[in-house]
């Protein structure tokens, strides 16, 4: 896609990356439905990500 995000992030081990992920997307984009679309409450319906994801690991020296 032409318009996407990179993020580099480190999870410990007890945590699954599905769920970071979910947190992640979840979090930002209320902040961004707060920031810049005016909303204050009641997102149910309304979709910022798209569903799908890709996790690549990167070395500890990288």
């Amino acid at each position: 896609m032409a318009d996407h995000v990179h993020v580099c992030v480190s999870v410990p081990p007890k945590l699954s990356i599905s769920e970071v992920i979910g947190f992640v997307k979840g979090k930002s984009a209320i902040q961004i439905h707060r920031r810049y679309l005016g909303r204050k409450q009641n997102f149910t319906g309304f979709h910022f990500w798209s569903r799908g994801y890709c996790v690549s690991t990167v070395g500890r020296d990288e």
